[in-house]
């Protein structure tokens, strides 16, 4: 049986075997990081989880400025345009990568009080933060590369030890620092730049030419002007974290952290089905058959939807797993931030078709509206009922998001195919829809009895229409292996 099984496997494509092991390297990344948390919740007051994720949202806005984001888009593009000359145009933009995390250092070190206030850090924490955007980067330049040439085995060996020694490391340290917020950061840091800088050095001996100014000119030009989408997306994701530190506490941004961590488990489903449907959205879009999308879209929105709603039904429970008594409040936080993802997902659908027509200006103008809104009503919000209306502004922004895009691809459909793809009515209708159930499930926290019978009644309506999902899981293994052939 075994064997049949392995000689089936390596019988696979090395793409399929790769996007295998690219699919599993990202759950159990997200799985150990969602396993460990009951841990830190437990070895950690509410006020040091709470410094700890300002910091973490902190190092994302910041990482945008210092790394300019060279290892997105452009560095994929660049690996497939330059492909003939392909080391030394990774290791000029690792290069312009270095530099501008170095000047930034010199800048740090020379205002460093400015900083440390500005982010309520201490310098130990800001130090961190630089030393681990770079060797980010580092992994993030070289991933990319081993993707786009389906090199798995390394990739997935430095991933599997990376998610498992930064949370032992970081318990370790935590344990035994009196400074268990800075211990915690160190714990990350050590794991990187252990694992990370060989990377760096194994491409400088690689390659001959280790600045490029034709590689600068069009990464910089390619990605600069894009600095103001990344820095929406981040604000809009680690915004609320940070202006809750600033505005009430520590203590409170921790306990929003722990209810935005719970209902982020629905990412981890979200990513993996994302990365099946995408690609063979492109392919569909390409070859004019975009009304095949359609039934795909409604069932996985189907299938997301039923999924959110049993996270929030099960939030309490789900609380009292990951946390002690302290964070009991983060339950009637995890709906409003949960019902966000699902939104997240949705947006995805109509941000295929901006891209695939290249109107990033769409997604730039839809993404900085989203930020700005949700900084104001934060803002707003948070002054007059307190943090928890953070998680209701952040739902409010993540509609007006999806909206927006939702409203920019059905134009883009009108444009360039002749009709739409998507059946506004219905969208509406079914995003109401679960706002509603959503909402009742958030209510029924008050009598266990109910709630465990609607529970029940779930399942049993699962299990009644197991042969409709069913058919959608089958839709979905049928998308993976069409966007293999196409």
């Amino acid at each position: 049986m075994v064997g049949k099984i392995l000689k089936k496997y390596k019988s696979l494509p090395v793409q399929v075997r790769a996007s295998f092991w690219f699919l599993i390297c990202a759950f159990v990344q997200k799985g150990i990081s969602v396993i460990t948390t009951p841990i830190f919740t437990r070895i950690l007051t509410t006020s040091e989880y709470g410094d700890y994720s300002v910091w973490n949202s902190w190092l994302g806005i910041v990482t945008v400025f210092v790394s300019l984001n060279l290892y997105y888009g452009v560095f994929t593009s660049g690996l497939v345009r330059y492909e003939e000359d392909r080391t030394n145009f990774v290791t000029s933009l690792e290069s312009l990568n270095f530099l501008s995390c170095f000047i930034w250092l010199i800048i740090y070190l020379f205002t460093k009080a400015f900083w440390n206030h500005l982010f309520s850090v201490n310098t130990p924490q800001m130090l961190s933060m630089l030393l681990m955007i770079w060797t980010t980067s580092i992994f993030n330049f070289w991933s990319s590369e081993q993707r786009v040439d389906f090199r798995y085995r390394s990739l997935v060996a430095i991933t599997l030890i990376m998610a498992v020694a930064k949370p032992a490391l970081g318990i370790v340290l935590v344990l035994n620092s009196q400074d268990k917020v800075t211990a915690r950061i160190l714990g990350l840091c050590i794991v990187e730049f252990v694992l990370f800088v060989p990377l760096f050095i194994h491409q400088r001996i690689k390659s001959k030419q280790f600045i490029n100014t034709k590689y600068w000119k069009y990464a910089l030009l390619f990605n600069v002007p894009l600095i103001p989408h990344y820095l929406s997306q981040v604000i809009l994701n680690s915004s609320d974290r940070i202006m809750i530190k600033n505005m009430v506490g520590s203590s409170e941004a921790g306990i929003y952290n722990l209810a935005y961590s719970i209902a982020l488990i629905m990412t981890v489903f979200n990513t993996a089905l994302m990365q099946t449907i995408e690609p063979w959205m492109y392919i569909k879009l390409k070859h004019d058959q975009a009304k095949d999308i359609t039934k795909v879209a409604y069932g996985s929105f189907a299938l997301v939807a039923m999924l959110n709603i049993l996270l929030i039904i099960l939030a309490p429970e789900i609380v009292t797993i990951f946390a002690p008594p302290s964070y009991q409040s983060a339950i009637w936080l995890i709906p409003p931030i949960v019902m966000s993802v699902y939104f997240l997902y949705q947006y995805t659908f109509f941000a295929v078709v901006e891209f695939y027509y290249k109107k990033t200006q769409f997604i730039s103008a839809a993404t900085m509206i989203g930020a700005a809104v949700n900084l104001i009503t934060n803002y707003v919000f948070i002054k007059m009922f307190g943090y928890q209306a953070a998680a209701y502004t952040t739902l409010g922004c993540y509609i007006l998001y999806v909206v927006f895009h939702y409203l920019f691809s059905r134009k883009l459909c009108r444009e360039n195919l002749g009709y739409e793809i998507y059946n506004s009515n219905l969208i509406f209708l079914s995003s109401v829809g679960f706002l509603v159930v959503a909402f009742i499930s958030m209510a029924l926290y008050i009598n266990s009895f109910i709630r465990y019978t609607v529970l029940i009644g779930i399942v049993l309506l699962m299990i009644a229409f197991r042969k409709k999902l069913t058919f959608i899981v089958k839709n979905m293994l049928a998308i993976r292996k069409e966007s293999k052939n196409g």
